[in-house]
């Protein structure tokens, strides 16, 4: 999947997708080519068919890719680049990684939030921390650079249907006398064998298909606004990279499992009833499984400090902003000293006293 290079229509440079317009813009003459709306229409797949005819499906595409030998990170790769620094780590330890055939994605989230101000929150986020070690400070005042990258998802709709076992918990008041002879009351509960069955109908539970960012910060960037996704097009990408999904369809699905069980339980406790609910044994049928492979935008600042790699995140579609950050103990340890010193010149002075 090859990304095509777009000419300016008035001056015939090359042209870049410009986040928050429907348009391609030219960085020289600043001209804005609109792109052409699509009539595709954003379709979801059969799961179970996809996966019988992997191998030989139209919807399979070869790409060629660069790969970290750092986090494993894999992007597609752009034309004439052999090299470059992982995005996802900073690493520059970047290699020839080959070529793969994978499933191409149907749709995506065109980029909103700009470059400029993706930055500026960077900067922000960078200057807010607290016991932070100086040399960030420093960084975080430095034009230090931050990616653009399309990151690819699976979402996945179900009907499930749900059958259990276990125990409904229904409290009652008795009396009883203490050791003393007090008359007092006390909640007991009663335990009663119960089984069942219910059903859940999911709509596009949303997994990440990378193993390169660290997932606890990008699910804290949801939600995507997925109702406004577009139909895959070149131009979307132009000016920006996409990584390859290493989550593959089906242990994307098994994820989506794991991510589904939360409210399927949620349901059964409801239909089980009571005041307290125990889950023996729960068997789950997965039906009608439909799925999308979509590209999500970010803005990733990946940073390194002290052999460590940091990674930034911006939603670029809300502006949401998560990121990992270094301590500086030293600091840590100047605050504790001199919180201990307070309190022993206060000690001191109140025995002087005295």
């Amino acid at each position: 999947m090859s990304h095509k290079q777009f000419p300016c229509k008035q001056c015939g440079a090359l042209v870049e997708f410009k986040p928050g317009a429907a348009a391609l813009a030219c960085p020289y003459c600043s001209f804005e080519n609109p792109i052409p709306q699509s009539e595709e229409e954003i379709h979801e797949l059969d799961f179970r068919a996809v996966v019988r005819s992997l191998a030989d499906s139209e919807e399979m595409v070869v790409i060629d890719s660069l790969q970290c030998k750092e986090c494993g990170a894999s992007w597609e790769r752009q034309e004439d680049v052999t090299s470059t620094e992982c995005p996802f780590c900073g690493t520059p330890a970047v290699i020839d990684g080959g070529s793969t055939k994978e499933l191409k994605p149907k749709s995506l989230l065109p980029f909103h939030i700009g470059k400029k101000d993706a930055l500026e929150r960077f900067k922000a986020w960078l200057k807010s921390l607290w016991f932070a070690p100086n040399k960030l400070k420093h960084y975080a005042r430095s034009d230090q650079g931050i990616n653009g990258m399309y990151v690819p998802y699976w979402t996945y709709d179900s009907y499930v249907t749900s059958w259990y076992t276990g125990q409904r918990g229904e409290d009652r008041t008795e009396w009883y006398t203490d050791s003393e002879g007090n008359r007092k009351t006390r909640t007991v509960t009663d335990w009663y064998s119960v089984s069942g069955v219910v059903w859940n109908t999911f709509d596009d539970v949303l997994v990440l298909a990378s193993n390169s960012l660290p997932r606890k910060y990008t699910e804290k960037l949801e939600p995507w606004d997925l109702e406004n996704l577009e139909p895959y097009q070149d131009a979307f990408l132009s000016g920006f990279r996409a990584e390859n999904y290493q989550i593959d369809l089906e242990n994307g699905f098994e994820y989506a499992k794991t991510i589904m069980d939360g409210t399927i339980r949620s349901t059964v406790c409801r239909d089980i009833g009571g005041d307290h609910q125990r889950i023996s044994s729960l068997r789950c049928q997965y039906d009608n499984v439909t799925f999308k492979h979509i590209l999500l935008p970010l803005w990733i600042s990946a940073y390194r400090f002290k052999d460590k790699s940091y990674r930034f995140l911006v939603n670029a579609r809300t502006g949401e902003v998560q990121g990992e950050r270094p301590w500086s103990w030293w600091k840590i340890g100047s605050l504790i000293a001199a919180g201990v010193a307070v309190v022993g010149g206060i000690v001191a002075l109140v025995v002087m006293n005295q």
